[in-house]
């Protein structure tokens, strides 16, 4: 019933009202023909001081003292003026049936006051000549009247609904306003999650394949070098070159943290040549097979290939059979790029486990190019299919399809989970 208001706004809506109807009280003193009247003002001042508190309160104060005023006899004064700014109120900051109470106000009150200033204007026509007859003069003065009254309340009304539609269309400019800065601060959030996890994937492929390769020549290395120290130094120089290039790549991952300019990492197609010796380096049997040409591929794409790749030998090399040979399909055709990499799983449970990561970040990059992949046990083998775009669809992973360790692999109860 009552709208929630500061203190100071209430008591200045009271301190209008009082003066407003001093005011009254002064002008129209001498024309006062009965106390009755000064009830009149006094419960119009109300209305006057309540019209903003409690807008469907004050509108119906405003029509008891008005009917009261009626009743009684009175002629209106200037009091019956503070009903327009109730009228105001009612259609600014009442509720909806309020409002729609305001609005019948608005044109059932000049009838009435038509009426009866009309019916008044008749009795004292009575008895005096006039042109034509009372009732024609007098209907006349009831039109008159109603015009003015309902300028007087409809149109206070009217701008109300004006303010509060205004008020309404600013609130739902600050509303959008607000959700548009809540989306730009989620994609920037997703943009900053997303080059995080890229960043994160590309670190584990960099040390993953790298500490696999240093540790199969440490190994080669420590029971060489009494029998051959020419193939211990060759194992050596195998661990130096893959440490530093693995040690340049980390530490442009670390500038790319640091810095926005910074730039990760990007090794191309022809750089699985030197992938597939390093692996033949460390005694894993690579077997290629390629299909088309590659040399129109973008550099995402190449990427993508590129870790896929190294990523699925590095699994064959931890988990596979050792002594069995890979497997490894490239095939490129002018709209999609097709790999495949097959190797022989180990049965004897010997092989290290991984951290599960690997799987999921070859998926991670299938899906930001639009691709798809599966991978899991096929009989004996372990076996790698990613089918992607040559053309990326989309630079960023799609919100809400971040693949999960079982999107997109076909998994059964013998698939390894470390890799």
């Amino acid at each position: 019933m009552f709208r929630p208001m500061l203190r100071a706004q209430v008591i200045a809506d009271v301190l209008v009202a009082v003066v407003l109807g001093g005011l009254v009280l002064v002008v129209t003193a001498r024309g006062m023909d009965s106390p009755l009247a000064l009830l009149t003002v006094l419960g119009m001042t109300g209305a006057l001081a309540l019209r903003r508190l409690s807008p469907g309160f004050a509108l119906g104060t405003a029509w008891a003292f008005a009917l009261f005023e009626m009743v009684t006899g009175q002629n209106p004064d200037l009091s019956n003026v503070f009903i327009a700014a109730v009228m105001y109120t009612t259609s600014a900051y009442g509720t909806r049936r309020v409002r729609l109470a305001g609005l019948v106000s608005a044109i059932v009150g000049p009838v009435i006051a038509a009426a009866y200033l009309g019916l008044d204007d008749y009795r004292s026509r009575l008895g005096i000549e006039t042109a034509t007859t009372p009732a024609q003069e007098s209907l006349k003065v009831a039109v008159s009247y109603f015009a003015v009254v309902l300028l007087l309340l409809l149109l206070p009304w009217l701008a109300g609904l004006v303010l509060r539609t205004r008020r309404s269309a600013s609130m739902s400019r600050e509303a959008q306003l607000l959700a548009e800065r809540d989306a730009a601060r989620a994609d920037r959030a997703v943009a900053v999650e997303q080059e995080r996890v890229r960043i994160a994937r590309d670190m584990h492929d960099i040390v993953a394949h790298s500490l696999a390769v240093v540790i199969a020549q440490a190994d080669g290395a420590r029971y060489a070098l009494k029998a051959d120290p020419a193939i211990a130094d060759e194992a050596l120089g195998t661990i130096s070159s893959t440490a530093r290039r693995a040690l340049g790549d980390v530490r442009e991952l670390l500038g790319a943290l640091r810095h926005e300019q910074g730039s990760a990492p990007t090794p191309e197609i022809d750089d699985i040549d030197r992938l597939v010796g390093e692996m033949r380096g460390v005694g894993l049997d690579v077997r290629v097979e390629r299909e088309g040409d590659p040399a129109d591929l973008p550099t995402t794409t190449q990427l993508a290939v590129y870790r896929i790749v190294q990523e699925s030998l590095t699994n064959a090399w931890k988990h596979g059979e050792p002594g069995t040979p890979v497997h490894a399909a490239l095939t490129y055709r002018p709209d999609t790029v097709e790999i495949s990499v097959v190797n022989r799983r180990a049965d004897d449970g010997t092989r290290g486990p991984g951290t599960g990561h690997g799987l999921v970040g070859m998926r991670e990059r299938a899906t930001m190019t639009g691709g798809a992949m599966t991978a899991g046990p096929r009989g004996d083998d372990f076996a790698v299919a990613v089918r992607m775009p040559a053309v990326p669809s989309t630079g960023q992973m799609p919100r809400g399809l971040v693949p999960t360790g079982t999107t997109t692999t076909t998994s059964t109860p013998q698939e390894r989970p470390g890799r």
